[in-house]
């Protein structure tokens, strides 16, 4: 799924959460000048299908959006009629999965134990998003990976410059990222956005 390879190409994922309408755009470019490659707006964003359906067409063949924070089955199929290319999901749930897989669409949901992370990805799951990172760690993933090394793990929630490198050194195929690179501002001056890529350019560095 050519999607899904993007993704793991380019392996981060910036997560834009708290960020008003009229900046999404210039967000997005100045995530796109930093090197970021895949993009995901969550669903609780004022204006959201609109928003999504604005970056697919600014970035068309040069970015991926998706949306994230997707509950239910009923909002990952308005996600998808607005033109995401991939469903976040904070939880395992099998109707969305089932959903998102019914319209081929890259399926990716959060889970925690090892028992989540299994039911998800037997249930179509393309890429489990190991949330939240924050208070597992690297050392998670590299446990995870021992009894069930054929499932992609995505860790996000306390993803950062410094510990980065960690996660995709243990078996990490992606990372997203959310506040440690992708602040929530009311407004976004030039010396903001410019402060973002150069962040973006750093995570990509690091990867």
């Amino acid at each position: 799924m050519e999607i899904l390879q993007n993704i793991y190409q380019h392996k981060l994922v910036a997560i834009i959460r708290g960020v008003p309408p009229e900046h999404i755009l210039d967000v997005a470019d100045a995530l796109h000048q930093g090197g970021i490659r895949t993009l995901e707006i969550t669903v609780d964003t004022p204006n959201v299908w609109r928003a999504i359906e604005q970056v697919r067409k600014e970035f068309e063949g040069e970015m991926i959006v998706g949306a994230g924070t997707v509950l239910d089955a009923e909002t990952a199929r308005a996600a998808i009629m607005a033109g995401s290319q991939f469903i976040f999901s904070p939880t395992v749930d099998i109707d969305t999965i089932k959903l998102t897989k019914r319209y081929g669409v890259v399926s990716i949901p959060g889970a925690m134990t090892p028992t989540e992370i299994l039911t998800a990805y037997e249930n179509g799951a393309d890429l489990i998003k190991v949330f939240p990172a924050t208070i597992l760690g690297p050392t998670y993933i590299k446990d995870i990976k021992g009894p069930l090394p054929h499932i992609p793990l995505m860790p996000t929630g306390g993803v950062n410059l410094d510990n980065i490198s960690d996660y995709f050194q243990v078996g990490a195929v992606a990372a997203g990222l959310g506040s440690s690179l992708v602040k929530k501002q009311q407004t976004y001056s030039k010396e903001d956005l410019q402060a973002l890529k150069q962040r973006a350019e750093q995570f990509v560095a690091r990867v």
